[in-house]
């Protein structure tokens, strides 16, 4: 990965209506059978072409192969019951029905493996893939076996890393651990949480992401960050400590988000995804919107450690306005590398 601004997105691209309900999330399958397998990696060679077309360097499949970003990965798992349904609180801010861990949980199978090796073979282009952090994936279960966070979350993160290393060799270049709830659980991110993320990165060569968003495409989100005042401070507890960590990206929200930029200053030294792209709007950015995002965020990051994403996954979009987004992204992070290319050169 030697471009100078290497641009990603962090997860999401809308599914093709022929495939699912369009500008949902959790949105069930319109194929069956072996017309949805071919239909899943006919819609992920689709992703990666309009990334690639559209100018984005690291590619990834747009999470065209899964429901949800945490719970079809959990589906592969035995010990978890999903006929057996409690309601719980999800990050603290509402209330859903969701499966009951009844046993010890293990991985049979690999669960991704077979797509990203279908991604593999798309581009020759860096992939990334995604995977749910330990902390969010127990945030999204009644547990009736271990009835402590803490257990259950190392059980996952010695899952994820099985995962992660089967993923590295199928030839994924960097994955990525989304971990919303690192916004809301600070005692436990800071008790136990690194701790786990860390031990389901074990190992790898790969590079390592963490994502923390602070949730979209439901109104429970919404409501919750109107809640939060004209500063997000959330990061402020995480990141020194990610900081102190073996992850080697970090991936946060930035524009049009509340987050004050300088709080990058705090994971000095590790390589920053920046969001520079609303994912909550249906407004294209311009150009010189993203360039703006990403001038202000290299007053804190050094540049060849800037990587320009999205704030967040795109599924809710409608396809023709996130497409444009990435072009938005490509654009911004063009104007930023020839000024920095001039300045280096002066």
């Amino acid at each position: 990965m030697h471009t100078l601004l290497p641009t990603a997105i962090v997860g999401s691209l809308p599914k093709p209506p022929w495939l699912a309900e369009p500008e949902t999330l959790w949105s069930p399958w319109k194929l069956q059978g072996d017309a949805l397998v071919e239909g899943k990696q006919d819609a992920l060679r689709i992703a990666v072409q309009e990334q690639r077309q559209r100018g984005i360097h690291i590619v990834s499949d747009g999470e065209q192969t899964r429901q949800h970003f945490v719970t079809t990965f959990i589906e592969h798992l035995s010990g978890v019951d999903f006929e057996q349904r409690e309601t719980v609180r999800i990050r603290n801010r509402y209330d859903a029905s969701v499966p009951t861990v009844v046993g010890a949980v293990s991985r049979e199978k690999s669960v991704f493996v077979d797509d990203a090796k279908f991604l593999r073979q798309q581009t020759d282009q860096p992939i990334k893939w995604a995977l749910p952090g330990p902390m969010t994936m127990i945030d999204t279960l009644y547990d009736r076996h271990y009835k402590s966070r803490e257990k259950l979350a190392w059980e996952f993160a010695t899952i994820l890393n099985q995962e992660a290393r089967e993923l590295e060799a199928a030839g994924v270049d960097i994955i990525q651990f989304d971990e919303p709830a690192f916004n809301v659980f600070f005692d436990d991110v800071q008790d136990w949480g690194i701790a786990a993320l860390e031990r389901a990165a074990e190992g790898l060569r790969a590079e390592t992401v963490v994502h923390i968003c602070y949730g979209y495409g439901i109104q429970a989100n919404t409501d919750w960050k109107k809640t939060l005042g004209s500063e997000w401070r959330q990061y402020e507890k995480s990141f020194p400590l990610l900081q102190r960590s073996t992850i080697d990206i970090i991936s946060l929200e930035s524009h049009h988000s509340h987050v004050p930029i300088d709080l990058i200053e705090l994971i000095r030294g590790k390589k920053v995804m920046l969001g520079a792209i609303d994912v909550a709007s249906d407004t294209i950015e311009t150009p010189d919107e993203v360039a703006d995002t990403l001038r202000k965020a290299l007053e804190f990051v050094d540049a060849d450690k800037l990587i320009p994403s999205t704030n967040c996954g795109m599924a809710p979009l409608p396809r023709a306005v996130a497409f444009e987004k990435l072009s938005a992204l490509t654009a911004g992070a063009d104007i930023v590398r020839d000024e920095l290319s001039a300045a280096y050169s002066l």
